[in-house]
Parts: structure tokens; sequence; C-alpha cells
């Protein structure tokens, strides 16, 4: 069996374990953390296929600041309340799940230094030149684009209309 597949079925169960305890989360915070580590696990998929670009920009636009704005949200609207003792079984899926995503992380990065190999395909040599995906972007799917930033500034403006407390003579 290649390196490659076990690297990806691992990865593959480490997005879809955190997809269910993101799901199954009691807490909002802790859901919120784990579509962090889904995101940065569809990261390094992106990083398997060669391309780089894609993967910084999943890690800086939806692990950076659409979880910033989700758990600035969270805590705004003080939808969750942390518990008053601290329990170390609580976290124990977390920790597990953190250091096969870090364990992953360090081999994938020592493989790429040492054996230069990985998936490339012609998709994966487009994406990542920012030039070419810049103008894919701006041309064929200007459409999506636009609609997905209208769709962030509603969220926006709807998560302070909410959270407006009106102010009292």
């Amino acid at each position: 069996m290649p390196v490659e597949l076990i690297v990806f079925i691992l990865l593959a169960l480490t997005a879809i374990g955190t997809a269910l305890g993101m799901l199954v989360s009691r807490h909002a915070v802790y859901a919120a953390l784990f579509l962090v580590l889904n995101f940065a696990t569809v990261a390094i998929m992106y990083l398997l296929l060669d391309a780089p670009f894609v993967a910084l920009s999943q890690v800086t636009v939806y692990a950076g600041a659409i979880m910033v704005l989700f758990l600035f949200v969270i805590m705004l609207l003080g939808a969750e309340q942390l518990p008053d003792e601290f329990k170390w079984r609580d976290l124990l899926p977390a920790i597990v799940l953190g250091l096969l995503l870090f364990a992953e992380s360090v081999y994938l990065l020592f493989q790429k230094i040492t054996l230069n190999t990985g998936l490339s395909s012609a998709a994966g040599e487009a994406l990542t030149d920012p030039t070419l995906m810049a103008a894919k972007l701006f041309s064929d799917y200007l459409l999506p684009f636009e609609v997905t930033s209208i769709l962030l500034l509603v969220a926006m403006v709807g998560a302070i209309v909410l959270t407006k407390q009106e102010k009292k003579a």
C-alpha cells in the first residue's frame, strides 16, 4: 500500500472524526474548535494534492477569519457558559485528534523535504499560481464569489443587530 494512500486515509478519518465531534459537541466553543481542526485537516489534504496556495487560503480564510468571527459571535451573545469545574476527560478526544494531526503534519513535512514526492496533477499545478487562480476566480466564478461576500456581510450585520442593546435614557 502506497504511503500517500495511508496518509490520505488517516487524514480522511481525522476529518470525519472532527466533523462528528463538531456535530455531537454540547458546547458551542468546542464545536468551533473541532471545526478549526477539520479545516486544518482539509488544508493538509490540499498540500497532498500539491496545491499550497489553496491550503494557505483554507487556513487563512476559514480557520483564521471565519472562525474568529464565529467565536466572537458565540462569546458576544453569551450562548456558551463555561463549566465551573474542569475535567481532563472532556479534552481527551481533542488531545488525541490534535496529536494525530500534528504527527501527520510532521510526516508530510519531512516527506516533502526528503523525498520531494507527492500527488501531482494538472489541476494541482494550475492551483499553485495565484495569477491563474485569480483570473479563474474573477472570470468563471465571479457570481459565487460575490454572493459569498454579500452573504458574509449580511451575517455580520445580522450579528450586530442581534447583539445591539438599547440605550436606556
